[in-house]
Formats: C-alpha cells, sequence, structure tokens
C-alpha cells in the first residue's frame, strides 16, 4: 500500500525525533500509539513554530479527529523524520498531514497520518471563522 498526500499541500515543518526504547512494546517494535505521540509532538512543535498555540482565554486550533496508517514498523534504535503538510482551508478548519520515515532511509515512509483541525473561540466553545494569517500559514 503507498500513500499519497493530496496534491494541493504545502510542507510547513520536520521535526526529527529519537526512538526510545520506551517506545516499544512486547513485539520488539513501536507500540501503535507511540505514532500518535510522534504526529502530536510534531504538530505542537509546528503550531509554537508558527505562533498559533492555542490560548484558553482567546482562540485557538483545536484537533477534531485524527488517523494513522502503518506501513513498516519502526524499531529501536534510530530517529524518525517526520514532515509536517497542510492543505484544505476551509470556512473554520485546515487539514494537517505527516509522513514518518527513518533518518537512515530517506523516503521510505513507515507511517503517514494526519488531523482535522478547527479553529475555536474557547471562551464561547464555538468554531469561528480561521483568521486570514493563519489561512495564509496552511494555504
Amino acid at each position: 500500500m503507498k500513500f499519497e498526500l493530496p496534491e494541493q499541500k504545502k510542507l510547513v515543518y520536520e521535526l526529527v525525533i529519537p526512538i526510545r526504547w520506551g517506545d516499544m512494546d512486547a513485539m520488539g517494535h513501536v507500540n501503535n500509539t507511540t505514532y500518535f505521540r510522534y504526529l502530536e509532538s510534531c504538530r505542537v512543535d509546528w503550531m509554537h513554530a508558527a505562533g498559533c498555540m492555542p490560548n484558553p482565554l482567546g482562540q485557538g486550533p483545536v484537533i477534531v479527529n485524527a488517523f494513522c496508517n502503518f506501513y513498516k514498523q519502526l524499531e529501536y534504535p534510530g530517529d524518525v523524520l517526520v514532515k509536517m503538510f497542510t492543505s484544505d482551508p476551509g470556512r473554520t478548519t485546515f487539514e494537517t498531514w505527516a509522513t514518518m520515515e527513518m533518518v537512515d532511509q530517506p523516503g521510505v515512509i513507515y507511517a503517514a497520518g494526519g488531523a482535522t483541525t478547527i479553529w475555536v473561540d474557547f471562551p464561547k466553545q464555538k468554531a469561528i471563522n480561521l483568521p486570514d494569517w493563519m489561512r495564509a500559514i496552511v494555504s
């Protein structure tokens, strides 16, 4: 099975994450829940770098769904390169996509996932339009 990103995507961030011994499960490969942590780490680092961290007293991004497809087993030791992309900005949402490959095996996708992100007014607890500055970042 081959992973294909949407045609209209934008590479916005890359993060290298070392695989820790504790990331593995009893089968000797990285536990499936850890892949979601890798995706989360990349997404949060990107949001911090882009200046769009959630503000509980204001507004910001919230993940409304997340997925991950597993193609090859990640195993200790090694470093994972997570590449994050954005696409499909809507009125209140945008998509994030990410691929995971081993640093020493560039181009070989071990896993790929993503999330739908919605922009929220936290005090009102409701979705609001993506700010223009955020739309420019993800477009």
